[in-house]
């Protein structure tokens, strides 16, 4: 019996604990000496009881902590906005101003993400220069690279990830407070099970807090170094892409006499089956009339008056 009522006591006090605190709950039981260990670094009142005699028991998996998520002006967290920029310059130099621009982000901070100079099939370089550079030097830089060359379009974005950042850093404190309360209970853990249970939930939360502080490093590089991609190109030579060439008229001459004859061959095989029924026609027609002129013309009236 008594096997029977400790475990349904816990189960009481798990959901009771659960429902007040929101918190993942883990509960101990032993017959004396319960020591009781309660974190309450984020506001809530979850606790942990071990015995002497450890006998645990744990839940499979224990939910995220939901923080209450406050505004940027509530919590003194500075507005977190990623800045990106797209300009496209005609250039006379592409190489030149593609090492000017990479000049221009060391000189101030940051650095050349990459760089593709590529000839195009009109004979005409281009290029596509990316550059990280701090978001705090963004407008300077960014009026840098426009007077480098003819600017045919500017884009300036800017993505305000306040919420986000905050709502991480709050799923981030919920997991460091749980990963806390499980090395706790793995302190006091005698029963092997017992290890191999907490060690679960511990590389669980592990995982889960790694993700995050990858998330929160990934963030914090797009918000401090912000992103202007620079395309480059060059100027379209006077009379057109290739200027004026009497060996290309000749070749477009050509080209167009064979798209005539091809077109001819077209319009003859289209019309075939016309050309054909008119044949037949016409023949009928002239047989028609070669057999009015061999047949014998009837007597006339006067001719039988006559006879």
């Amino acid at each position: 019996m008594q096997k029977i009522l400790i475990p349904l006591i816990l189960l009481g006090i798990a959901i009771a604990a659960a429902g007040c605190s929101g918190l993942p709950f883990n509960s101990v039981s032993s017959s004396s000496d319960q020591r009781t260990y309660a974190d309450s670094s984020a506001g809530n009142s979850a606790g942990f009881t071990l015995s002497e005699k450890s006998a645990v028991s744990y839940p499979e998996g224990a939910p995220v902590t939901a923080v209450p998520t406050t505004s940027a002006q509530g919590t003194g967290v500075d507005t977190k906005i990623i800045k990106t920029a797209q300009v496209t310059l005609e250039v006379s130099d592409v190489s030149a101003t593609a090492d000017a621009l990479k000049d221009l982000a060391q000189r101030n901070g940051g650095y050349l993400s990459s760089s593709n100079v590529q000839r195009g099939s009109t004979n005409r370089l281009s290029a596509t220069v990316i550059l990280r550079i701090p978001s705090a030097s963004f407008e300077n830089i960014l009026a840098s690279v426009k007077s480098s060359g003819t600017i045919k379009s500017v884009s300036v974005q800017g993505e305000d990830i306040t919420e986000e950042y905050v709502d991480l850093q709050a799923q981030k404190t919920s997991y460091q407070n749980q990963l806390a309360q499980y090395n706790i209970i793995m302190k006091k853990a005698e029963k092997v099970e017992d290890v191999i249970t907490v060690q679960a939930q511990i590389d669980r939360v592990q995982t889960e807090l790694d993700r995050l502080e990858g998330r929160l490093r990934y963030l914090d590089s797009r918000i401090d170094l912000s992103t202007i991609t620079v395309y480059l190109q060059e100027p379209e030579p006077v009379g057109g892409e290739t200027g004026h060439s009497f060996v290309s008229a000749i070749n477009e001459g050509i080209a167009g006499f064979f798209g005539m004859i091809d077109a001819l061959i077209v319009l003859l095989f289209t019309l075939i089956p016309l050309i054909v029924i008119g044949c037949v026609v016409y023949w009928i027609y002239r047989w028609r009339k070669a057999e009015k002129k061999t047949s014998p013309a009837p007597p006339s009236k006067e001719e039988d008056g006559k006879a």
